[in-house]
Parts: C-alpha cells; structure tokens; sequence
C-alpha cells in the first residue's frame, strides 16, 4: 500500500492479505497472522483542512467497533484508549498508522475466525464470540469499509470534536480504574475521565491530580 500511494493511488483502496509472513503491531510488536483472520490496508488523503491524521486512529476504531456490532449485536463492545476494541473484555483487533507523503496508511487486523495464542495476553475472535460460522475474512471488509467511509465522512465534515464525542460514548465508563505504561517504561495508575480537545487519555490519579497522557499502553482494571 505504501508503493500505490507513492505511485498515486486514490483514497478508497482495500488490499487485503490472506496471511502474513511479518505482521506487525504497535511499537514494532509481532502480529501474528494465520489464515482466516483479516489482515488488510487502505489509504487515506491528508490535507491541511481535516484534524490531525494522528486521530485517524479514533476514526479507525470506531469503524472497526461498528463493523463487529453488525456481526455481534448480543456483544458488548468497548473501544479503550488509543485504539483498541475488546469484546467480552477480550483484545479483537490490531490498528497501525503509518504516514506516506500525503497520505496515511491505515492498516487493521481483526481476528474473524481464530483467535491466536499470545504468550501473557488472552484475545477472541468474532467466531468464538458467536458470529454466523460462516463469516469470512473477505465479508468481514466489505461491512468495515463501509463504516470506515461513514466515519471518515463523519471526520471531515463533522471535526474531531464530533469523532471523539462518539468514542467516548463507546469506551469504558468515567471512574474505570485504568493502568498505563509509556515509552520509558513508567507505569500510572488512576481513574478514567475522558478524552482532551486532541484526544490524549485524561487519568486522575489517586491523590486527585488530573494528568493527560499522549502515548502507551493502557490495560483496564
């Protein structure tokens, strides 16, 4: 995706791989890929005029969490900080962007039919959360990339305010007691209230103090 958008190619293109042989997360983590689980890239135009392409990542997420709910209805689905969606508590997907030129390479892993084993983490898939058993990675993306259209659209026309408004509707309640880790290695622990204007997680620690952080990995509870 990276070598079409160098060459040109427009906004709305899907690639889709059916596994991968170096799949890779946030900060540079393995991503595995076995087949039946979609792996898949789009591309998306960045101008002046729309909010940061760092908050594609809350634009991504959203899609991704209605593309599951058409599939698991019964489920409930949180979207926790920066990007990922749980079902039943669980890890269900991967997001990564990457810049090119221009442009944003949005790239997104969904577990459809299998759910890895990780060493130290448990994840699931839509099929074992309950999903028609006949659901593919391919039908899969046709219903993500719609919804990616609608909050893209959602995203330009409407401004980050009206994105994050939505994702924080559909994260875990104020007061969910989150613990955080950043780049260094230093570990917060505090209580969830909300989002800034630009999308960094807001955490009240215990003594009170309110603190926003910009980068990491968060875990719940």
């Amino acid at each position: 995706m990276k070598a079409r958008a160098r060459d040109g190619a427009e906004e709305g293109l899907w690639l889709r791989a059916e596994k991968q042989s170096g799949g890779i997360g946030r900060l540079g983590r393995r991503w595995e890929s076995p087949k039946g689980n979609l792996y898949c890239s789009t591309i998306v135009s960045c101008r002046h005029e729309y909010p940061a392409p760092s908050t594609l990542s809350f634009v991504t997420a959203l899609a991704v969490h209605k593309a599951i709910g058409a599939h698991l209805s019964h489920k409930e689905i949180w979207l926790k900080w920066p990007n990922d969606i749980l079902v039943s508590g669980l890890k269900i997907c991967g997001i990564l962007l990457e810049r090119s030129g221009d442009a944003v390479i949005v790239g997104i892993g969904v577990n459809v039919a299998i759910a890895p084993e990780i060493d130290g983490r448990i994840v699931t898939s839509l099929h074992k959360e309950g999903s028609k058993s006949d659901l593919t990675a391919a039908a899969f993306l046709e219903t993500l990339a719609q919804c990616f259209a609608d909050m893209l659209d959602l995203w330009r026309v409407s401004g980050l305010e009206a994105i994050l408004s939505a994702w924080q509707q559909r994260a875990h309640p104020l007061g969910t007691r989150l613990s955080t880790s950043g780049v260094n290695g230093e570990r917060l622990d505090g209580e969830y209230a909300g989002l800034s204007d630009d999308g960094a997680l807001r955490l009240r620690k215990p003594d009170g103090t309110l603190i926003e952080i910009h980068a990491g990995d968060v875990d719940v509870g």
